[in-house]
């Protein structure tokens, strides 16, 4: 049922049934902001990376994030640096008394617990051990209480379950919770817990969480203070008809057989209104249309105005007080009694499970043996298979008192991080689907437990339930409420042991006899239109005082017991005080009454049954001994079948299947035996007809008797054998109990260091990450420089290479580890590698060589030791940069250097010095040629040599040049040539022929020299 922290009742006052008190006028008011609490362990980092890069780049959120991951406590987090590469935020490690603001980012520092207060955040050192620690959940719950409705929670990436519990709180106080797409998580334990609850409102991938995120505080939180949620009876109601309003209650009761209309207004329209802003829909019209088209959103709708924010031991004040009321109960048992418990609105069963532990506890410190029975329902199903199952997350620890969670809990092996509630607990409860406003009651109960569950129902409701619940109480039963819950005006039912903390013990009147006559489930069933009674469950007047003394008078009177069921047993009704003759069965809290029937009752009121069934008439049984409480009583049993008229507005279970009335009247114990009777003849001790029916019936149940007993004899040779294997389990799982108890602590202890290596591996991924980017970038590096690298090691065995160097040496990829001096080279008149990188080793200076490799390349062999970044010395590097291109230009160089020499003697010398073509053409003329024969190179060079010989002297000279090109030099000889100004100018002339590489003339050269006037002619 509903079950949320209420607001706490002051001390010593009684607080109406139903509590419209708003918020203090005197409160801060909220900041205008939504605050995103974020939780993530294993794998979350990932996660937060794709979460912060799908922010909107072109604008602020306007909301605040916290991160609370699991980290190692001894190791610096650098989770701020990653997270403020992704976002424009700003990022900051938190610290104490730090104020929250919109926009920023705020992460938890190692070995602290976080929490909100006032909008602050409050940093404490861890109380829980290590390995204990739930830094999520504990935030989440500040987050709750600090925001309300403006708390924003998101589960990331990780194992176990830390942050459900927390997620519970904030959906309870009007939050919202999203959670990440298990198949997108590294480590889905704490999504799938999440998700789990029921109360999960998105789940999504982390990169599309924050664009619902800001849809959702648009739409959602506009105006919503941080005590919405909290105290909200003004919320206004969503904006649309009344019309809708209705048709919205009969969706939810045609689906779910659950009737909303008498809820208080405020607890549904806070529900409805945040339902809509999930799907982003403005007026109730539309959401109502929405939900005609699908049942999954009324599923939805129906789980959040069920919200259970309900833990163990929730107000230990409330439990303490409690438990000294149980003390009493306790001693004014006998030995060998029942303790009969009953939580209506059980939720997911922790208040159950709280009481039946407080029960065991109280037990055990008086040193008595009581069984006890708890009868826990809900109208949720979900909420009840939770509750049956008893498995909790690891963060249920901080609730529990001391040592509770290694003395009841023992480690659910099918699930990381989680704790199933002991055996011996487990059978002392029973859990059932029953809606308590309309399915019949339990009875004969020590001790009811309904909190915070009548402050969500209106006025007429809560008049109903507190005496139903006198009703279903034995003589001196206790009632526990709610803080903030009370009998309100049935005083003169319930008397006050804790006023405060709304502990009550039932009063002994009749009062309340004329009340249940008018029948005490007046709600409607499923299928009922909304706002109407059973009429038949409803006094038509109000009655006279004369008139309700007679009723009251014949009830007590008559006090007649009875069951209305099916022709399967199931019980739709019970009339009067059932207790002495039936008893809820073990087990799924299924009400059949063949199953609830006493010792001494079931044989008979089965074979009863079975004979009105089928023969459709009235089966008595007289003198029936019942045993209840270790006592007996005498009964009459009569089973009838029900007119076929069925009621106003039956349900659908009523309709179409016969019913049958059991009655039990109590008779004293000299009754006569029982025999089975006819109504459908007269009694006649003579007639003939009657005697042989008597027999035939005799024989009938002889034979029903004989069938009876050997069925019997089988199931008792069944439970022999099952008896047997049961010790054997038993045996073997008192075994593995205490294996499991021994294993415990270490599980604890490694999975809370699993986490946080997961969050170290997380970031150590990252930086792995950077390296490898900085490898490729080397490699490609040095692919792209060309040069050819060899690293060994220190005993000069080849570490790794580049593909350069296989053109130089004979490497393949198997060659890695071995000895650099086994490999073949292509390098030549080289062979001393290997020495000369061990020389490098000793040494540790490096080393060059020039040295030659296939083709006429040459290369420079580089050797140098290795240097770690602690400058720890490794190996070698071996590298050959070629320098082919160098050693042609440095040929070239030489080559031009001559040159240059030669041509700084031909240009400083005295004698013209010509250079021609094979032609005659002049293609070089010196400063000394300028200066003897007047013209300028720039001339020249467009002049034939023959130019400058006189015209007697050309056809000698043509033939002297065609020789000289052919053969060997000619000269010295004296011959005569011309000056610009046409001047005869006598020489000595020498002929060279110039001729290339291949010996191939390409040239001649002329070397003349002027002759002095005075110098004779050689003969």
């Amino acid at each position: 049922m509903l079950d949320e922290d209420p607001p706490e009742a002051g001390p010593g006052t009684e607080t109406p049934l139903e509590s419209d008190a708003g918020p203090d006028p005197n409160d801060e008011p909220a900041r205008g902001f939504p605050i995103v609490g974020i939780g993530a362990s294993a794998g979350g980092l990932a996660a937060l990376d794709a979460f912060f890069s799908g922010m909107p780049v072109d604008r602020d959120p306007g909301m605040a994030f916290v991160l609370v991951q699991h980290l190692a406590p001894d190791h610096e987090s650098v989770l701020p640096e990653l997270v403020g590469r992704q976002t424009r935020m700003k990022v900051f490690q938190a610290e104490d008394g730090m104020q929250v603001e919109p926009d920023c980012v705020y992460v938890i520092p190692p070995n602290r617990d976080l929490s909100l207060s006032d909008g602050r955040l409050r940093l404490t050192e861890p109380d829980a051990p290590r390995g204990q620690r739930l830094p999520i959940d504990s935030f989440f719950r500040s987050l709750a209480r600090d925001q309300g409705a403006r708390a924003i929670g998101v589960i990331l990436s990780g194992t176990a379950s830390d942050g459900t519990l927390g997620l519970r709180m904030i959906k309870g106080e009007g939050g919202m919770a999203m959670v990440q797409d298990p198949e997108t998580t590294k480590y889905s334990g704490m999504p799938r817990s999440a998700i789990g609850t029921g109360l999960v409102d998105f789940v999504l991938p982390p990169d599309e969480m924050p664009g619902q995120l800001i849809e959702y505080a648009r739409t959602a939180l506009e105006g919503v203070s941080r005590s919405d949620g909290l105290k909200a009876p003004g919320v206004e109601s969503p904006p649309g008809s009344a019309d809708a309003q209705e048709t919205l209650f009969a969706l939810i009761r045609d689906q779910t057989g659950h009737d909303f209309s008498e809820y208080k207004d405020s607890t549904v329209h806070r529900r409805v209104k945040r339902r809509m802003a999930v799907q982003q829909v403005d007026r109730l019209e539309d959401y109502v249309r929405f939900l005609k088209s699908s049942p999954e959103e009324v599923e939805a709708l129906f789980r959040d105005l069920l919200i259970g924010v309900t833990r163990f031991f929730r107000d230990p004040e409330a439990f303490q007080a409690l438990g000294d009321a149980v003390s009493e109960m306790i001693t004014d048992k006998s030995s060998g009694s029942v303790i009969r418990v009953w939580v209506p609105g059980c939720s997911t069963g922790e208040e159950a499970y709280s009481i039946a532990i407080l029960l065991r506890k109280q037990m055990e410190a008086m040193d008595r043996s009581l069984r006890v029975q708890v009868f826990a329902t809900d109208i949720d199903p979900r909420a009840i298979a939770v509750a049956r199952a008893g498995v909790y997350p690891a963060s249920i620890a901080p609730d529990l008192p001391e040592r509770g969670l290694t003395q009841f809990f023992v480690p659910n092996p099918d699930e990381e991080a989680a704790y199933r509630i002991r055996e011996d607990i487990r059978e002392m409860l029973i859990f059932s689907e029953q809606d308590v406003l309309r399915d019949p009651p339990f009875s004969n109960i020590d001790l009811i437990s309904c909190r915070n569950l009548l402050i969500y129902l209106n006025r007429d409701l809560q008049k109903q339930l507190i005496p139903l619940f006198h009703y279903a109480l034995r003589g001196d039963g206790l009632l526990f409420l709610g803080t903030a819950e009370s009998v309100g005006e049935f005083t003169h039912l319930f008397a006050p042991l804790d006023r405060r903390m709304s502990v009550y013990r039932r009063q002994d009147t009749s009062h309340d006899y004329a009340r249940l006559a008018a029948g005490p489930f007046g709600r409607p069933r499923k299928g009922t239109p909304s706002g109407k009674r059973r009429i038949e469950n409803m006094p038509r007047a109000a009655p006279t005082p004369l008139r309700r003394l007679t009723e009251t008078a014949l009830l007590e009177e008559t006090a007649a017991v009875a069951a209305l069921v099916d022709e399967d047993g199931k019980v739709l009704y019970l009339h009067g005080r059932t207790g002495l003759y039936l008893e809820p069965a073990p087990g799924d809290g299924e009400m059949n009454v063949l199953r609830m029937a006493r010792e001494g009752l079931q044989r008979e009121l089965s074979i009863a049954l079975n004979r009105a069934t089928t023969r459709q008439e009235r089966v008595r049984r007289d003198g029936l001994e019942v045993k209840t409480n270790g006592d007996s009583v005498m009964v009459d049993l009569v089973v009838r079948p029900v007119p076929p008229s069925p009621p106003v507005h039956a349900g659908p279970e009523e309709e179409g299947s016969p019913l049958f009335l059991i009655v039990w009247k109590a008779v004293p114990p000299t009754a006569p035996e029982a025999a089975v009777q006819s109504v459908s003849g007269d009694e006649g001790g003579g007639d003939p007809e009657l005697e042989r029916r008597i027999a035939e019936l005799e024989e009938e149940l002889e034979a029903s008797e004989e069938y009876l007993r050997a069925t019997q004899e089988e199931m008792q040779s069944t439970n022999e054998e099952l008896r047997t294997s049961i010790e054997e389990l038993q045996s073997t799982n008192e075994e593995l109990q205490s294996t499991n108890e021994e294993l415990e602590t270490s599980q604890e202890e490694l999975q809370s260091l699993n986490e946080e290596l997961a969050t170290v591996n997380a970031e150590l991924e990252t930086k792995v990450a950077d390296l490898s980017r900085a490898q490729n970038d080397m490699n490609n590096l040095l692919a792209g420089t060309g040069i050819a690298t060899i690293f060994v090691d220190q005993e000069l065995r080849i570490q790794r290479f580049t593909p350069t160097a296989t053109r130089l040496m004979n490497l393949i990829k198997a060659d890695e580890g071995r000895p650099v001096g086994d490999l073949d080279s292509k390098l030549a008149s080289y062979d001393s590698l290997a020495a000369d990188a061990r020389r490098v080793l000793e040494t540790l200076e490096p080393r060059e060589i020039e040295v030659q490799g296939e083709g006429g390349r040459w290369y420079v062999l580089g050797i140098r030791p290795y240097r770690t970044l602690e400058n720890v010395i490794e190996g070698a590097v071996i590298t050959f940069i070629e320098i082919t291109e160098l050693k042609k230009a440095q040929a070239t160089i030489q080559e031009t250097e001559g040159l240059r020499r030669l041509a700084v003697v031909v240009r400083d010398s005295n004698d013209p010095i010509i250079s021609l073509d094979l032609e005659g053409r002049i293609q070089s003329w010196n400063p000394a040629a300028e200066r003897v024969y007047g013209w300028s190179e720039a001339d020249a060079l467009q002049m034939d040599y023959l130019d400058l010989v006189p015209e007697s002297l050309r056809a000698e000279t043509r033939s002297m040049l065609e020789a000289a090109g052919r053969g060997p030099d000619l000269g010295p000889l004296q011959t005569e040539r011309l000056t610009r100004e046409g001047e005869t100018v006598r020489v000595w002339l020498t002929v060279t022929e110039l001729v290339d590489e291949s010996g191939r003339p390409y040239g001649i050269s002329s070397t003349e020299r002027p002759l002095q006037p005075d110098t004779p002619e050689e003969g």
